[in-house]
């Protein structure tokens, strides 16, 4: 009688924080002959509950903003989501084009492009909040203007508290889209497993599944420890914006597909593990 192929001893051992499409992901990593854990790390969030978001359409549309921040591609994209969930998109656009318009980066100005929106003001790289502010404060004077920022993330306060020492009024508008499992003790568990050694290969197919990831190891203070674990692992990224994360984050990103879908990622993050395990570990 002839072996099998793999046994479980030899057999990559494949952690993946995937919620909404868990059981695919978890066939997908079976199929390609790893073991799997997959433990969900997000949990969507009505849109309805976006209460900050929806009381800054209405100062908007009342025509109380000045001057409005977009920080992220994907918090503005999120946050018209949500407008336009209970306003016409149209007038949304509209009140906007009264406002001065500033942009961090290169990726919320595609997207205000993708709406033809007038950009006014956008801060050069590296697009910091430290180039925003000198942005702003060298093209309009501040004091007394009502001021909202799109946030995505955590709250930029450094930059909130230099606005309001020039006498801005600073409306921050979070956009939440994703929020932490209702039941977070598979994530906690993967956590420590983790730390334990207990992993090959760590997916991501979100820059959110690393904050709630990290949310939840700082929640038990270990945090720098999941961090270096991670790292000796081979930790494989759907694509740029979760890659730059992670990279930001403290993670060194080993594998990332020709194509940001899953199928992808698993196989070729599968199939580079040997290789970059055996250069990580020396072995």
């Amino acid at each position: 009688m002839n072996e099998p192929a793999s046994t479980a001893e030899s057999r990559l051992r494949v952690l993946s924080f995937e919620s909404r499409r868990a059981e695919e992901m978890r066939g997908l990593i079976e199929r390609h002959g790893a073991i799997p854990t997959v433990a969900p790390s997000m949990r969507e969030i009505p849109l309805e509950e976006n209460k900050q978001a929806f009381a800054f359409g209405e100062q908007l549309l009342a025509g109380k903003i000045n001057l409005l921040v977009f920080m992220t591609g994907v918090g503005a994209t999120a946050l018209m989501d949500i407008l336009s969930s209970r306003w016409p998109l149209e007038e949304i656009l509209a009140a906007m084009e009264k406002c001065i318009i500033v942009v961090r980066g290169p990726k919320p100005t595609t997207v205000l492009r993708n709406w033809n929106l007038r950009i006014d003001h956008r801060a050069p790289e590296p697009n910091t909040w430290h180039e925003l502010l000198a942005t702003m404060t060298a093209a309009v004077d501040l004091a007394g203007q009502t001021i909202a920022i799109q946030e995505y993330g955590k709250p930029s306060d450094d930059f909130y508290l230099k606005l309001n020492d020039l006498g801005a009024n600073v409306l921050p508008v979070p956009v939440y889209r994703w929020d932490l499992p209702v039941d977070t003790a598979p994530l906690r568990a993967a956590v420590e497993q983790t730390i334990l050694g207990q992993f090959d290969v760590i997916l991501f197919t979100s820059a959110q599944q690393f904050h709630n990831v990290l949310i939840v190891a700082e929640q038990s203070g270990s945090a720098k420890k999941w961090l270096q674990a991670a790292n000796r692992c081979v930790v494989a990224s759907i694509g740029p914006t979760a890659t730059e994360t992670l990279v930001e984050g403290g993670l060194s990103v080993d594998s990332q597909p020709t194509h940001p879908k899953m199928g992808p990622l698993v196989r070729e993050s599968i199939e580079s593990a040997p290789a970059v395990l055996k250069r990580k570990t020396g072995i």
